[in-house]
C-alpha cells in the first residue's frame, strides 16, 4: 500500500448470497494519477466503485481515504470528505433547471444550507462558480432548461458539471461516455484531460473504449470475476495473456497455457 495513496482498498469484498461480486481487492490510488479500471461485463467494476464511494456496504475489508478508515461512512459523508462520483446512469434533479442542479452542488460544497432563493440573491460569487462549471461542459446556453428535457449526452455533461462543482479530491467516472454520440464524446474527454493536467486530482475511470483508456490512463487495473488480475502500465497490462483472454476475449493455445 503506497504511502501517498489518496484512496485505497484492503481486502475489499462484497457477497450477494453465495456470489462474491468483489473478492478481496487490495489496491491503492496515488494522488494526482488517473487509473483506468477495466474488465469484461460482470467483472465487478461498478460494484467496486460502489464500495469505494459508499453506495454499498462491504462484506469484508476496508476503504481508506488519505490513510483514514472510512469503511463505515455513508456515501454522503464520503462526498463531504472529498470523494466525488459520476454514475453510469445519470443522477440528476430532473424537475430543476440545468443551472439549479449545478447551483445546488456549489451550495452543498459551501455548506450554505438549502434555502435556494435567499442564497442566490445574496451570493453572486456562488452563481459565478456554477456558471463557470456550465461553461466548461458547454451547457451555458441551456442554463434555464429543465434537466429532464435534456438529451442523454447533455445529461451526462450536466452530471460532470455537478461533480466539478463539488471540487472533490478523488474523482470517479463510471463510463462517462456511455450512450453519447460521436460528436459529444470529445467534450467529456477533454474535461477529464484538463482535470488530469491540473495534477491535484486522483481520477478513477471505468471505461470500455480502449482508445479512451490508452489516451488518458497512467495505469490500468483489471478486474475479472470480482478479483484483481492485473495492475500496471497500460501497454504492459493490455499485452498480458490474462488480460487478452479475460478482457479482450483472445483465446490462448494449449501450448501458451502450458507455458504461462
Amino acid at each position: 500500500m503506497t504511502s501517498n495513496a489518496a484512496l485505497a482498498s484492503r481486502g475489499l469484498g462484497i457477497r450477494f448470497g453465495g456470489h462474491a461480486a468483489v473478492d478481496g481487492v487490495s489496491c491503492a490510488f496515488a494522488a494526482g494519477t488517473l487509473t483506468a479500471i477495466v474488465g469484461p461485463n460482470g467483472a465487478g467494476k461498478t460494484t467496486y466503485f460502489n464500495l469505494l464511494s459508499g453506495q454499498l456496504r462491504a462484506s469484508a475489508g476496508q476503504v481508506l481515504y488519505q490513510g483514514e478508515d472510512i469503511t463505515r461512512l455513508s456515501a454522503a459523508q464520503r462526498t463531504a470528505r472529498g470523494i466525488g462520483r459520476a454514475f453510469q446512469l445519470t443522477n440528476l434533479f430532473p424537475r430543476l433547471s440545468v443551472g439549479e442542479n449545478v447551483r445546488l452542488a456549489v451550495q452543498s460544497r459551501h455548506r450554505a444550507g438549502f434555502n435556494m432563493l435567499a442564497m442566490w440573491r445574496q451570493r453572486a460569487d456562488l452563481i459565478e462558480e456554477a456558471d463557470a462549471c456550465l461553461e466548461e461542459v458547454g451547457l451555458a446556453a441551456r442554463r434555464d432548461d429543465q434537466a429532464a428535457k435534456l438529451p442523454h449526452g447533455d445529461k451526462r455533461k450536466l452530471e460532470v458539471a455537478m461533480l466539478m462543482a463539488l471540487e472533490p479530491e478523488v474523482v470517479m467516472f463510471d463510463e462517462p461516455t456511455a450512450g453519447m454520440g460521436v460528436d459529444e464524446v470529445p467534450v467529456i474527454l477533454e474535461l477529464i484531460r484538463r482535470l488530469k493536467a491540473r495534477g491535484d486530482k486522483t481520477i478513477l475511470l471505468v471505461e470500455h473504449k480502449m482508445d479512451v483508456i490508452h489516451s488518458l490512463a497512467d495505469r490500468i487495473v483489471v478486474l475479472h470475476n470480482g478479483r484483481l488480475v492485473a495492475d500496471g502500465l497500460p501497454a504492459e497490462v493490455m499485452a498480458s495473456p490474462i488480460v487478452q483472454e479475460a478482457y479482450l476475449g483472445v483465446r490462448r493455445t494449449r501450448k501458451e497455457v502450458a507455458h504461462a
